[in-house]
């Protein structure tokens, strides 16, 4: 995905709404570690995707 995508998950028809209804989260570190899949077995690890 890119920033259209982007653009649809948060309802933006355009980039100006984007910018005027951007918000941003601070993630603390066990809210990272949660967001991730645990108690999954990965044979083959992604390259794009670090367990860290």
């Amino acid at each position: 995905g890119g920033i259209r995508s982007g653009m649809g998950y948060v309802g933006a028809a355009n980039l100006q709404e984007l910018h005027d209804n951007a918000q941003f989260i601070e993630m603390s570190g066990a809210g990272l570690k949660e967001s991730h899949p645990h108690d999954v077995q990965i044979t083959n690890e992604a390259p794009n995707y670090s367990v860290q």
